[in-house]
């Protein structure tokens, strides 16, 4: 908010609110504590951030389809900012010597004790994070509802696989 010669007045962001979304709170920081801890910039050489949503779906669903799906809606919401994201990046590596990363969206999955979880990994505007992420679930909500079942969303309820045998014995007196 302000640069002073004693300190710096920020507004803060994060803390009980969720989305790297301000909080109303404004901090005062001495300039001196800049040389003492880290300080993060999100907009400097590399204005994105990458981000991750988990998606659980049911065993049984059809997997490829799922993984199909996720990348697909990936793919469009994240527009230009993939290609955007790797010049930036290429520019990185050039003053850095930095190993190349990926800026396209990636789907993977690991399968728990309960669904199969996979993880859409993915490059967004470091102000636009929370808008991001509303966009890919909402879209994957609609392309998972139009599979009619084939793939489904699993939750933490409980379906029980196979009973047990029940012996009752009723004494008559």
């Amino acid at each position: 908010m302000d640069i002073g010669v004693l300190r710096t007045t920020i507004m803060e962001i994060g803390q009980w609110v969720d989305g790297d979304l301000y909080n109303g709170r404004i901090v005062l920081i001495a300039n001196s504590f800049v040389f003492k801890e880290p300080v993060f910039n999100y907009s400097g050489d590399f204005p994105f951030l990458w981000d991750e949503i988990k998606i659980p779906i049911q065993y049984g669903s059809n997997y490829t389809l799922a993984t199909t799906l996720f990348q697909e809606v990936a793919r469009e919401v994240s527009g230009d900012l993939t290609q955007q994201s790797q010049e930036k990046w290429e520019a990185l590596q050039h003053k850095f010597l930095l190993e190349n990363a990926q800026t396209e969206p990636m789907v993977s999955l690991i399968a728990n004790d309960n669904w199969v979880e996979y993880t859409l990994r993915y490059v967004v505007n470091f102000k636009k994070r929370r808008l991001t992420k509303t966009a890919l679930f909402t879209k994957i909500l609609q392309a998972v509802e139009k599979t009619n079942g084939e793939v489904s969303f699993a939750s933490a309820t409980f379906q029980l696989v196979e009973t047990p045998t029940f012996k009752v014995k009723i004494d008559q007196e």
